[in-house]
């Protein structure tokens, strides 16, 4: 079973959002579980919306996640999706330590830049797969291939020695549209610029989890 989490120290970096729509397109390739650890239990309010039987959901604490991810893959679970609070760094220390990689969702922005650090200082000290995401960015206009404020961000993390996936998930509505209504962004929009951002990440996501230990 992979297990990916999606971890950031600082609030509003977009990990309930990423971890939603990952989560379906995880699904098509193999029996997922998303997992909310976050208290504010936005993913399980996304799921209660949802007309589609999966991805399964299940709400965890820290303590319980050990158990959850020993029942899921006793399951069968390929594909265990994790969505971590901010601002709890003994809970994102328990599920690095347990998840095959890590996603860190970073905002093209000083704020999000000066929170980063914390977050690979624990992967480092964990010894823990980790890969940064450039998230909520300025959409690309056409023939551009990245903005200056994604070349810039991009620039920051590759000199604090963080691994940057490829491309950028831009700040679109249909992103949050499709969760209003229960969907992923591929379900809501399957043509559209957004959801070929994410399938685009998913894949890359995919494959460089599959080229790391599976969670034992």
């Amino acid at each position: 079973m992979h297990v990916i989490l999606i971890a950031a120290q600082k609030g509003g970096a977009g990990k309930s959002t990423l971890a939603a729509h990952l989560s379906t397109l995880a699904d098509r390739d193999g029996k997922t579980l998303l997992i909310d650890t976050d208290p504010q239990g936005s993913l399980s309010s996304w799921r209660g919306r949802r007309e589609a039987p999966t991805p399964h959901l299940t709400r965890a604490n820290a303590q319980a996640v050990p158990e959850v991810l020993s029942t899921a893959r006793r399951e069968g679970v390929a594909w265990a999706v994790i969505d971590s609070p901010p601002h709890n760094s003994s809970l994102i220390s328990t599920l690095m330590s347990r998840a095959t990689l890590t996603l860190v969702p970073v905002r093209p922005g000083p704020f999000d830049l000066d929170a980063v650090g914390a977050t690979l200082a624990m992967a480092r000290s964990l010894k823990a797969p980790i890969a940064c995401i450039i998230n909520a960015a300025p959409p690309l206009m056409r023939g551009e291939r990245q903005t200056s404020a994604v070349a810039e961000t991009r620039a920051v993390l590759t000199s604090l020695g963080a691994p940057v996936l490829p491309g950028q998930v831009s700040q679109r509505a249909s992103l949050s549209h499709a969760l209003i209504s229960g969907q992923s962004v591929d379900e809501y929009d399957p043509h559209g610029r957004a959801t070929a951002e994410m399938v685009a990440l998913w894949q890359t996501t995919s494959e460089l989890a599959r080229t790391l230990p599976r969670h034992a």
